[in-house]
């Protein structure tokens, strides 16, 4: 992003700023954005999930830009100091803090007024207890740290559709504050997006309601709120930290799991390696399949946007736990 002129004088943008500070409680810093040269609101989002928000809820009104790149691992992301100083010129800024420790403390440092951190707009859960032994047996002996925010809350909220409704209602608050004369189109893109993330909930429950088993293996121990959501057990190898390497008490715990709990595939993604998973589904005679954390999409995702590569992760658990 390029440096602009800014078109609204300063003691104008201050009152805006000072305004949207009482109004919008869901942001971390004020909103009363003014718009670029090009009449846009620029955004600048952390990663996809928020990338998709922003250019669902704007559309035309919005110009996007990303600091995780297609095909970049996120949680493994650098900030560069052209970076840090683009976030700064950003009208609005949209984040998900402790996701990615880089995007955390760039933010910190660019000063940025306008900030909508998605994790003040649901809540975050704590995942690795209750059936889902993810977190908790991932980190035994692999010398990583898997926590995240508060107690080792949960970041990857997106990937449950109630949750990403919640959030998305969350941004079009912060659009409609931030640029009062598109308010109206934002509310309604936020509606229309809303009911199309409710249409997709009752896809996965009506999807999963009947499976042989409930308990499938990831690489990447990022579906704990959508296991959650819909009645299934995650059961991660490599913890949140998809290219972090299982002990080997916790290989030979999944292959027991895979013959107690009739599991027939070890899930793995697109944007880290299928080493571990294949290991393993050699190991066990299970198959591999691909279910994506969204993190990212690329040329390689099974679907386009969100939507359909969320259909496709249902379509794949489908046939892994065996729909009845």
């Amino acid at each position: 992003m390029n440096v602009r002129r800014r078109l609204i004088p300063t003691a104008a943008l201050a009152g805006a700023v000072a305004l949207a500070a009482t109004a919008l409680t869901a942001c971390s810093g004020a909103a009363g954005a003014a718009e670029g040269k090009d009449g846009k609101l620029d955004v600048m989002a952390s990663f996809y999930p928020m990338q998709f928000l922003a250019e669902q809820i704007g559309k035309d009104h919005v110009k996007v830009d990303t600091l995780t790149k297609p095909g970049v691992e996120p949680h493994d992301l650098e900030i560069t100091p052209k970076q840090t100083a683009q976030l700064g010129e950003a009208d609005v800024v949209l984040y998900l803090k402790t996701l990615q420790p880089a995007v955390d403390k760039a933010v910190a440092q660019s000063g940025v007024k306008n900030v909508v951190d998605a994790a003040t707009l649901t809540k975050l859960e704590v995942h690795g207890t209750s059936g889902h032994g993810d977190h908790e047996h991932a980190a035994e002996g692999d010398g990583h740290d898997h926590s995240h925010g508060e107690a080792g809350e949960d970041p990857h909220v997106w990937l449950d559709p109630v949750k990403y409704a919640e959030i998305a209602k969350g941004v079009g608050a912060a659009l409609e504050k931030s640029d009062p004369d598109h308010a109206a189109d934002y509310k309604k893109n936020t509606d229309d997006l809303v009911a199309k993330l409710g249409a997709l909930d009752t896809e996965f429950k009506d999807g999963l309601k009947n499976t042989a088993s409930k308990t499938f293996i990831t690489t990447h121990s990022a579906f704990g709120y959508l296991a959650e959501r819909y009645g299934l057990d995650q059961e991660g190898i490599s913890g949140v930290d998809p290219e972090s390497e299982p002990s080997p008490a916790r290989m030979k715990e999944l292959q027991t799991l895979a013959k107690q709990d009739n599991v027939s595939t070890v899930f793995f993604e697109t944007l880290a390696s299928d080493k571990t998973a294949k290991t393993l589904a050699t190991d066990t005679g299970l198959k591999t399949d691909v279910l994506d954390p969204l993190e990212g999409i690329t040329d390689k995702s099974q679907g386009a946007d969100y939507f359909e590569v969320m259909r496709a992760n249902l379509k794949n658990l489908q046939k892994a736990l065996g729909t009845k």
